[in-house]
């Protein structure tokens, strides 16, 4: 089944006001050639960790991008960080039959989680090959549950008949703790793994009408690739 959520305009939205913030972080910082810091795009797996996440959600992939600026006078030891996230929480379809058509029907219901996220890293961020880091950060969270109900035409799906029986979104705010290395052996091109743990709060229940709020907690396991700052801006400089 098509995945519908995927072009949802709120999410689209998010990464857009994501991706302005990592621009803006750019502008002011230091002329191009001279920034220090990475700009990293993430693969990430989340997995539901407490009880509340796990009754409303399951395991899901997503991406992001996250950008990493050394604070000027801390011997390169404290960043600031920058980032977004995007995760499909929940894609499934439920199929009922008429019992005396055999006409069949699919529900289809889909959960989205995103966050634009603000912080700081502690670890070495200059030159070295390998560079770990722990940090935390403070998040604006993002969560969307799209449902439709479907007649599909096995033939022809221009012709299926979709409604839309839900479509909610809700902000809360949360937080992160994680922990990482960075491989960085060109001082260009790098590679960065880690684990955050992700917490949120004051979560509305699958968004439904009259539902409790609840405060789910989550794993996210990342693989990024990315490239040092001073590198673009020398690169970007000689194509000038």
């Amino acid at each position: 089944m098509p995945r519908a959520s995927l072009a949802r305009p709120r999410r689209t939205a998010l990464a857009g006001h994501a991706a302005v913030l990592a621009l803006a972080l750019l502008t002011v910082a230091q002329p191009a050639a001279a920034i220090d810091g990475k700009l990293t795009l993430h693969l990430l797996r989340m997995e539901p960790s407490d009880r509340d996440a796990r009754r409303f959600s399951n395991p899901g992939w997503g991406g992001g991008l996250q950008i990493v600026l050394p604070v000027p006078g801390m011997s390169r030891m404290v960043a600031g960080v920058a980032g977004f996230d995007i995760v499909n929480l929940l894609d499934e379809t439920t199929s009922s039959y008429d019992p005396q058509s055999l006409l069949r029907v699919d529900q289809q219901t889909s959960q989205d989680y995103g966050r634009v996220f603000l912080g700081g890293e502690f670890g070495p961020h200059g030159h070295g090959a390998l560079r770990p880091h722990v940090g935390a950060n403070i998040a604006l969270v993002f969560y969307g549950i799209h449902t439709d109900v479907v007649v599909p035409d096995d033939y022809n799906r221009e012709q299926e008949i979709r409604q839309k029986l839900r479509d909610e979104n809700e902000l809360a705010f949360g937080y992160d703790f994680n922990a990482g290395l960075d491989i960085n052996p060109w001082n260009k091109v790098l590679f960065d793994v880690g684990v955050r743990f992700l917490k949120s709060f004051n979560v509305p229940q699958q968004l439904g009408a009259g539902s409790v709020a609840i405060d789910p907690s989550y794993v996210e396991v990342y693989l990024g690739v990315g490239a040092s700052l001073n590198w673009l801006g020398r690169t970007t400089g000689k194509g000038d």
